[in-house]
């Protein structure tokens, strides 16, 4: 036995042990690629997530908390059975991180289609969470969506409660912008949001009301998700405001 036990250890010198890389944030970016969404709000969709995490303010937001990096995968959502990853999980820690992901994200042909299922994609967004190699001091889904409907796969309110039980704080983006596809004229989209989809600490609801200021509404959203500190999120915008 004594013999075994001095194997066994021995052999634990040789086993590296799995650890994760520490940082701010572990951001899930979920974009609807539902059938509203034709192949040039795509290519719009993602150019305007382009743009903002290649923003000078955003990557001023990444540097100024305590790690000064984050992890980010996006994704574009359709029905139950279809969630494409088209950008794998990326540590964004500087101007030459965020153009690799920006120029990776603009390459990737459109995989994902079908009618809205909110439930399923929340739910693939905490799988993807669960099982990537980073641990973030915070954990965020960030969904967009042009209508709040839920045709197939878990009842939306059902997959936010689990995924809000986890621990990981579901945020919004309602794209009303109108040559993106509309704003449903049967109920109030922000609300909608509110109502059944986000969850968790300063979960929040940011507009696109138009295809002009979509870019600047994703710009604003991430600086909220990643500023660690309520003040210097608003520091940032307050700057942005009048720099505009």
């Amino acid at each position: 036995m004594r013999i075994a036990c001095i194997v066994v250890a021995w052999l634990l010198l040789f086993v590296t042990p799995s650890v994760s890389e520490e940082l701010d944030l572990e951001l899930v970016l979920l974009a609807d690629a539902t059938g509203s969404i034709d192949e040039a709000e795509i290519r719009f969709q993602r150019a305007g997530y382009a743009a903002a995490i290649t923003d000078p303010s955003v990557l001023n937001a990444i540097a100024g908390n305590a790690y000064g990096k984050i992890v980010v995968t996006y994704v574009e959502w359709a029905d139950m059975f279809s969630q494409d990853v088209v950008v794998d999980w990326t540590v964004i820690d500087g101007k030459a991180s965020a153009d690799e992901f920006a120029a990776r994200l603009m390459e990737a042909p459109r995989q994902a289609y079908g009618r809205n299922a909110i439930g399923a994609a929340l739910l693939k967004g905490k799988e993807l969470i669960d099982t990537n190699d980073y641990t973030g001091l915070r954990r965020v889904i960030d969904l967009s969506a042009d209508s709040a409907n839920n045709w197939n796969g878990p009842p939306i309110r059902e997959a936010r409660d689990i995924v809000v039980g986890s621990g990981i704080v579901i945020n919004g983006l309602a794209v009303l912008c109108r040559h993106c596809s509309g704003r449903p004229v049967s109920y109030d989209l922000e609300q909608r949001f509110y109502d059944e989809i986000i969850g968790g600490p300063a979960a929040f609801v940011v507009t696109a009301d138009s295809a002009a200021t979509f870019a600047d509404a994703v710009r604003k959203k991430l600086i909220l998700e990643i500023a660690a500190r309520p003040e210097d999120a608003e520091r940032i915008l307050l700057r942005l405001a009048r720099a505009d």
